[in-house]
């Protein structure tokens, strides 16, 4: 049991070490091309764990202010809803009366 909770933890502390590599507002656009539809998506799913580094680095951002607009705009807003449950309001729920 133990061991799986080692495995776990460490594998949490990876993936969150190599999704925060290209989060919004660390600097990475101001001399390239500014983010683009792919980005925005990318943006999108790493959205919460941008916000909680933002609460320790000013610089970092939930949302890229350098971007294309609406087309980095729809990818952003894309990624959040369908990460965060948007796509639940399309299930169907189960009857609460059974005695049919």
């Amino acid at each position: 049991m133990k061991k799986k909770i080692l495995l776990l933890s460490c594998l949490f502390v990876l993936s969150v070490c190599l999704l925060t590599g290209c989060v919004p507002g660390d600097g990475t656009y101001t001399s390239t091309e500014p983010a683009g539809f792919f980005w925005g998506i990318w943006h999108g799913w790493i959205a919460p764990i941008s916000l909680i580094m933002g609460l320790f680095n000013k610089s970092i951002r939930v949302y890229e202010v350098v971007n294309t607009g609406w087309w980095y705009d729809f990818g952003f807003y894309m990624a959040i809803i369908s990460g965060f449950g948007g796509l639940s309001l399309f299930r169907k729920k189960g009857s609460k009366d059974n005695n049919q």
